[in-house]
């Protein structure tokens, strides 16, 4: 049985503490289940379909710009189809405007973020998919804040849905334009919260007006190792990217880093990591972030490339280095940059493709639950 059928394994990162559901919204349903809750509200259900063209097509939430809706049944479609689940705090910007970080408060108050980055050849939105983060990474603004709740797939399409619209507007300098990538390396673990990722995955896929029209190989998902997630979303037969935040290539040091790596160690998750690149066929990536004097030696580096390369030399992975954007208090910093270039030098010396990410954002709390902790 593919695990796209199969029930969810149970991972005990899964339920953080209980807390009211966010409302019912347009987002976390089939076409069929649109119709089905406006019939329920005693409207018309061919109207859903009227309604989800303007949310993923138009990406207007606005019920007064429904202009081909009757005046009367504007207000109650929205009610049944549009809770509002994101409402704007703050906005900073940063790189001349073309990076845009806003953080959302929830329905229950609850805090996240995402980042939208616009480059001359793409536009790419991080987002959230938990309001905090329960893995506890010991250089991680959000991991230092702890788990508030998972995210809906509602809630996580309408950060995409938010940036989309401000590129269509062109309130992003560069003239409108279209989001052509999603990153799930916002706050939170992803694949803890794997129903509504899949579900926000498929919205972002699925053709308009059931969906946004994305491309499934434009999305990426990360994970710190939660391995039978990894597995079963290799089964899925949806070609995202899956990203693996490693940070670093042994069990000794990345138990220090990466808590949950005492319960999937370093080999574990690589060989989840190399699974799925084997049945999707899709590269998938290394995320590495370097710590000055922790995990940036020479050593390692040879350690890294030893352990990847070990599975062959088929092209299945890329490693892409992330500078530190140290949190306040926080005892590490980035690397040096000899340090960094050594690195990259020894890693490509090994066969491994290696880039070291555009660091953007630094100036507006640009580490992921930096702006949260600063407002909460």
């Amino acid at each position: 049985m593919s695990s796209a059928s199969a029930p969810l394994l149970p991972l005990v990162f899964d339920e953080p503490r209980r807390a009211k559901r966010p409302p019912r919204h347009l987002a976390d349903l089939t076409p069929d289940e649109r119709r089905e809750a406006v019939t329920q509200a005693g409207l018309p259900g061919f109207r859903a379909a009227q309604v989800s063209h303007h949310y993923f097509s138009r990406l207007v939430d606005d019920p007064a710009q429904m202009t081909d809706l009757p005046v009367g049944l504007r207000a109650p479609l929205a009610a049944a189809l549009l809770p509002r689940l994101l409402t704007p705090v703050h906005t900073l910007t940063a790189d001349g405007g073309t990076t845009r970080k806003t953080l959302w408060r929830l329905h229950d108050g609850a805090l996240v973020e995402s980042v939208l980055m616009r480059y001359p050849n793409r536009a790419t939105l991080c987002v959230s998919s938990q309001a905090g983060c329960g893995m506890a990474c010991s250089f991680c603004a959000t991991g230092q804040a702890g788990l508030q709740r998972n995210m809906s797939t509602g809630e996580i399409v309408d950060q995409v849905v938010a940036a989309a619209r401000a590129l269509a507007a062109g309130d992003v300098p560069g003239g409108p334009a279209r989001l052509s990538n999603v990153v799930f390396m916002g706050m939170g673990e992803p694949l803890a919260n794997y129903a509504a990722v899949i579900g926000a995955v498929r919205r972002m896929i699925e053709p308009p007006p059931a969906g946004l029209g994305l491309s499934a190989r434009a999305i990426t998902v990360s994970t710190v190792g939660l391995v039978p997630r990894m597995l079963q979303l290799a089964d899925e037969g949806i070609p995202v990217t899956l990203a693996l935040s490693l940070h670093a290539p042994d069990d000794e040091l990345r138990n220090e880093l990466v808590p949950v790596n005492t319960r999937w160690g370093v080999r574990q998750a690589v060989e989840a990591a190399w699974n799925y690149a084997r049945v999707t066929k899709r590269r998938v990536s290394i995320e590495y972030a370097l710590i000055k004097d922790v995990n940036d030696h020479a050593e390692r580096a040879d350690a890294l490339g030893d352990l990847l390369t070990s599975y062959g030399d088929w092209g299945w992975v890329h490693v892409n280095l992330i500078p530190l954007n140290p949190t306040p208090g926080s005892q590490w910093t980035a690397s040096r940059v000899e340090d960094e270039r050594e690195f990259v030098r020894r890693l490509e010396a090994k066969g491994v493709p290696t880039t070291v990410r555009d660091t953007r954002g630094r100036e507006i709390d640009g580490a992921c639950g930096q702006l949260a902790a600063a407002t909460s």
